[in-house]
């Protein structure tokens, strides 16, 4: 599948897309309504980066006792009942006098119920889509994400200069409500992709069996080091920029838009696997300039620039693909999703430590070049055991997608 006319003929693609871009309109707005929130109230680069990326961390627990249920529950219901336990935390943390200690149990129960949400997003739109739709389909995904971003931060940055962080909350409260009723009108009632009841021991097993080739291993450190580090990085844009994060996350956002669309659309697919390393070094080597504390303007397009490498994460979704058999897709992508997350969430915790210890601007370039270290590494990895140490399950999941 080449044509954006075909994708969107996929019946189901548009409203999944609907819903999804409601529920990143919520998360932007109502992230960034409390990142600020949280800094006026204590001052703090570290407590406001955890506001807005800790509660991945959370994701980590949830993943370990639900993640299963990406594959063993109706992907409809679960994503309705994500969207609305996200608008009612989102009221809660709108409360006047609501404590921060407070502030942080929302966020991780938010966390808990969030871990579910990749794995059962990424398994549902690999059953709406053809099998060579894959990548166009998820570009397509992540070029809305990026949009969403740039809108919503810009949105999120204007409307904090007119409303209360509490009453932009609400408004994210709303945006939630609505990707709910779009979940539960737009797609079709589907039974689970995978037999059995949610457990701790089906997650584990589950788990064990996706990590147990070096290849997936590979590629799951790929898609979650760089990336978390440099994440981490970028939540302190608050603390860099009080008064142009939203701009700065903006720009960011349009380069992860310029990427996706380049990657998805315009590289050719034989090119496509060269690029993962490069994209990876992209994503980071703008960053190390911060260590000079360039202006809001040069900050910002360095932002967009580096997150063009955000790209990378469609190759390697696509290497993940190929090494894995259709019934577990849901939670290979449950798996991934959690993991970037958690490590963009351990990602904050260490700028914002550091961003204590040193300055916003030192801890940004830290965080890059601790991304770059990491990408050489893994390049280096795998260079020396290549396609040769492929494991006996790993050809037998890869001749299940083909």
């Amino acid at each position: 599948m080449r044509s954006y006319r075909t994708l969107f003929r996929t019946p189901e693609y548009s409203p999944f897309l609907l819903s999804f871009a409601a529920h990143a309109a919520a998360q932007t707005i109502g992230g960034l309504a409390l990142g600020t929130l949280v800094y006026r109230a204590t001052g703090s680069p570290l407590l406001s980066a955890l506001s807005m990326f800790g509660p991945q961390l959370a994701q980590l627990l949830g993943a370990a006792f639900l993640l299963s249920g990406a594959d063993r529950l109706p992907p409809r219901a679960v994503l309705t009942v994500i969207s609305l336990a996200f608008a009612a935390g989102t009221a809660v943390l709108a409360l006047p006098g609501l404590p921060v200690w407070a502030v942080f149990v929302v966020l991780l129960l938010q966390g808990l119920v969030a871990s579910l949400g990749g794995g059962v997003r990424g398994g549902l739109m690999n059953e709406i889509l053809p099998a060579n739709g894959y990548v166009l389909g998820r570009s397509v995904f992540n070029m809305r994400w990026g949009l969403v971003q740039m809108t919503g931060f810009a949105a999120g940055g204007a409307l904090l200069a007119f409303l209360t962080p509490r009453l932009c909350l609400l408004l994210a409260a709303a945006f939630y409500l609505a990707s709910a009723l779009v979940n539960h009108l737009g797609l079709t009632p589907r039974p689970p992709r995978s037999a059995g009841r949610p457990s701790f021991s089906a997650t584990w097993r589950t788990n064990a069996l996706l990590w147990s080739s070096r290849p997936r291993r590979l590629v799951y450190l790929g898609l979650w080091v760089p990336n978390g580090l440099v994440v981490g990085g970028d939540s302190l844009y608050i603390s860099y920029a009080p008064a142009a994060a939203g701009t700065m996350y903006a720009c960011g956002a349009l380069g992860m838009f310029a990427g996706d669309l380049a990657v998805g659309r315009l590289v050719p697919p034989a090119l496509r696997p060269r690029l993962a390393t490069p994209l990876r070094l992209l994503l980071a080597v703008p960053y190390l300039f911060f260590v000079l504390r360039p202006s809001v303007p040069l900050s910002a397009a360095a932002a967009a620039v580096a997150s063009v490498g955000f790209a990378a994460s469609l190759v390697l979704q696509e290497r993940l693909m190929s090494l894995t058999p259709d019934d577990l897709a849901g939670q290979a992508l449950g798996l991934h999703t959690t993991g970037m997350v958690a490590l963009q969430g351990i990602g904050a915790l260490m700028a914002g430590t550091l961003a204590q210890l040193t300055s916003p601007a030192t801890a940004m370039t830290l965080m890059a070049a601790a991304s770059i270290a990491v990408t050489l590494t893994l390049f280096a990895l795998e260079r020396r055991h290549g396609p040769g140490g492929v494991s006996t399950d790993l050809r037998e999941c890869g001749r299940a997608r083909r």
